[in-house]
């Protein structure tokens, strides 16, 4: 079994266990403690083990990815079914971080993929621009039912502000693309698919940057598209689909509807599940499925999307 540390990650600590030696070890989560932690770690050949945990994660992965340090990022709903398994049931901070090594020695996890750094600015970028969106919608939604002069002044006033600031995110995320020629040829490929804008594209590089070293149906598992099977002796359960990265999925929602209609063979595909008693909804996934194979294969083999021959 191969020699693991796994960390709990917390806005103040960092819980570290290492199962090779059977040591706990603290270190505050800031510049000082990072360090230190890389160093300890550095001593011992491991993979160094710790969850997702989205704000809080992102400086440990980025010190270990400049460090060279070989380490595995885990989804935490899989990490918690895991201490489950095993009957791991008291939850602390220490616990948390022994029960990541052991995950990560039992199910010898393979390490993950360094990402570029121009890729999580990217990402960092969409997750905020998303959070501007929600703000205007509640803006607009508010604005629609307050009668006080003075409130919807502040609402309209409000509103600009939003406006602006989505103009100078999707300006300075142009940019960042612009400043990488091999985003730029990616984005061209995707936005080649009839029904995917920008901004889909954009999302799907951010949030999927795999995408292109997949076979089709890692893709579409990886983006949560692929019905999983419900069987159990003769009974046969409905199909559907389950995990994934949602992102993506709400990516590909509108790109899906527009390729409904200007994409011929979308179309074909979304009419034929329909006049086959399938829902509209799971038609419109399978839609999606098709969408996010297609930018996978059209990324692999680095061309542009071109219509099929008649």
């Amino acid at each position: 079994m191969q020699n693991t540390i796994g960390v709990d990650v917390s806005k103040a600590m960092l819980d570290a266990y290492c199962s090779l030696r059977g040591e706990h070890r603290q270190f505050p989560n800031g510049a000082p403690g990072l360090a230190a932690l890389v160093r300890w770690a550095s001593r011992v050949a491991a993979v160094i083990v710790f969850e997702a945990s989205g704000a809080y994660h992102r400086d440990l992965e980025l010190m270990l990815s400049r460090r060279g340090l070989t380490f595995a990022k885990v989804n935490p709903r899989q990490a918690r079914r895991f201490a489950e398994a095993i009957g791991r049931v008291a939850k602390t901070d220490r616990l948390d971080a022994e029960m990541l090594a052991r995950m990560g020695a039992a199910l010898q996890l393979e390490p993950t993929a360094v990402e570029p750094e121009i890729v999580v600015n990217l990402r960092e970028l969409l997750v905020f621009r998303r959070g501007l969106i929600k703000d205007r919608t509640a803006a607009k939604t508010r604005l629609k039912t307050a009668r006080q002069a003075m409130l919807r002044r502040l609402l309209t006033q409000r509103l600009a502000q939003v406006e602006r600031q989505i103009a100078r995110v999707d300006a300075t995320v142009q940019a960042l693309i612009a400043s990488d020629a091999r985003l730029v040829e990616r984005l061209n490929i995707l936005v080649s698919i009839p029904g995917i804008s920008r901004i889909s594209a954009t999302a799907l590089l951010a949030d999927m940057p795999e995408l292109g070293s997949l076979s089709g149906k890692e893709a579409a598992a990886l983006a949560g598209l692929a019905p999983v099977s419900r069987q159990s002796g003769q009974w046969q359960g409905q199909e559907r689909i389950l995990g994934g990265r949602r992102s993506v999925r709400q990516a590909l929602f509108m790109p899906a509807l527009s390729a409904i209609q200007h994409n011929s063979s979308a179309k074909a595909k979304f009419e034929d599940l329909v006049r086959a008693g399938k829902p509209r909804k799971v038609a419109l996934t399978a839609v999606m499925r098709k969408l996010i194979v297609l930018a996978n294969a059209l990324l692999r083999d680095n061309r542009k999307w071109a219509p099929e021959p008649a």
